[in-house]
């Protein structure tokens, strides 16, 4: 690798905190999929920010709408109402398709679970069951409702009051709930599980929790904040359900790369904050809502159509690599399952072959590419990909 690209990597290990070690390259521009690094080279991004950048970077619609923003009213806090954040929370509204529905904006996924872990405890209710293997954040709140023991041991003691289930286990779910029912505030859960592996919630789970929900009075949260806002090819993933959460966390592709998150909750739950009782400074300012209207505004069904459709084409054209097992997700989802556990070096290699990969598990690499990859890009892709699973299998035997 070019000493050029070292400028940003070393400034990095001087002088920020060590919580995410230090990154392999640095990145200084992009365009559409494609990002470019300190020393002029091209990446085609199969991770957009962590399933962020839906419309890519620099999309010609969002840097008109934030430059006017920021240029007309930029912060003026939750004291006031200014039009994009009013506009941002109808379009949501009219997502959801409920009119009792409402909203709080945040400046993130953790922060969105917060609030839906804070509205749980004000039903006067106690426990919150939350899927082992779950992701929620990282915050003190989100973490304690995130099923991975090696995230929470450090940071102990959590929240009280949570407790897992296996995820897809019906039986277990309503086992545990009857324990105490009358004390159960929340089941929490992603319609498919991101940062374990792209693992889908089993056909009719999602319905059985909505029916035990119903019949215990109990609150069921979906955390769409990776799997919403099209990333699965329908605007929430739990729509392919047909089911109707009484509570939905989303963020990363609501902002268009702003950080911006939300918490909706419909019917009582809607009703469960009072002034005073939860708020943040940042979250929802005009500015970010101004790139979420954009989002909003975009993802039509036409929109969503393509990115069911690309889905289809990436995974089908992974799944003939011999080195991918099986092919897992969605839309623009993806979790290629590996008949090796060589992910990790996949990672380091791809940036070699001009790809930015992630991956959530040791055989599992993680493909949520921005919504307007071309297919062009993606031929491009699967073939670099191929190359970079050959090189690491031979590495590693």
């Amino acid at each position: 690798m070019s000493d050029n690209n070292q400028g940003l990597v070393a400034r990095w290990g001087d002088n920020l905190m060590d919580n995410y070690g230090t990154p392999p390259i640095g990145i200084v521009s992009g365009h559409g999929s494609i990002l470019v690094g300190e020393d002029g080279k091209e990446y085609i991004d199969l991770l957009a920010g962590i399933a962020v950048n839906a419309l890519g970077q620099t999309h010609p619609k969002v840097v008109e709408a934030v430059t006017h923003q920021i240029s007309t009213l930029g912060h003026v806090s939750n004291l006031f109402a200014s039009q994009p954040v009013i506009d941002a929370a109808e379009k949501l509204k009219k997502r959801v398709g409920d009119d009792s529905a409402r909203v709080i904006f945040s400046n993130s996924g953790a922060e969105a679970n917060e609030a839906a872990f804070k509205l749980a405890r004000l039903t006067g209710r106690g426990r919150i069951l939350a899927a082992e293997h779950g992701f929620h954040g990282r915050t003190m709140g989100s973490l304690a409702m995130t099923g991975q023991p090696d995230k929470r041991k450090a940071f102990e003691p959590m929240p009280s009051g949570v407790e897992f289930y296996p995820y897809g286990d019906m039986d277990y779910l309503r086992k545990l709930v009857e324990i105490n029912p009358k004390d159960t505030a929340a089941i929490i859960l992603e319609p498919i599980q991101g940062e374990t592996g792209v693992i889908p919630a089993p056909e009719g789970f999602l319905e059985g929790i909505r029916a035990l929900c119903d019949e215990f009075g109990i609150l069921m949260i979906v955390d769409e904040v990776q799997t919403g806002v099209g990333r699965t090819g329908t605007f929430f993933a739990h729509e392919a359900a047909g089911v109707q959460p009484d509570v939905i966390t989303m963020a990363k592709g609501l902002g268009a790369g702003l950080p911006v998150g939300a918490c909706i909750a419909r019917g009582e739950a809607a009703k469960l904050f009072t002034p005073g009782s939860h708020g943040t400074t940042f979250g929802g300012n005009p500015v970010v809502c101004a790139a979420s209207n954009v989002v909003l505004d975009l993802l039509d069904d036409e929109f969503l159509a393509e990115v069911a459709r690309k889905g289809h084409i990436f995974a089908d054209k992974l799944q003939e690599i011999p080195h991918i097992m099986q092919m897992r997700g969605r839309g623009l989802m993806l979790g290629a399952v590996l008949n090796t556990p060589v992910a990790k070096q996949a990672v380091a290699k791809g940036l070699e072959h001009g790809l930015i990969l992630n991956a959530p598990a040791a055989d599992v690499i993680r493909l949520t590419p921005p919504f307007v990859i071309t297919d062009a890009e993606i031929d491009k892709a699967v073939t670099a990909l191929a190359t970079v699973l050959d090189e690491v299998v031979k590495e590693t035997a």
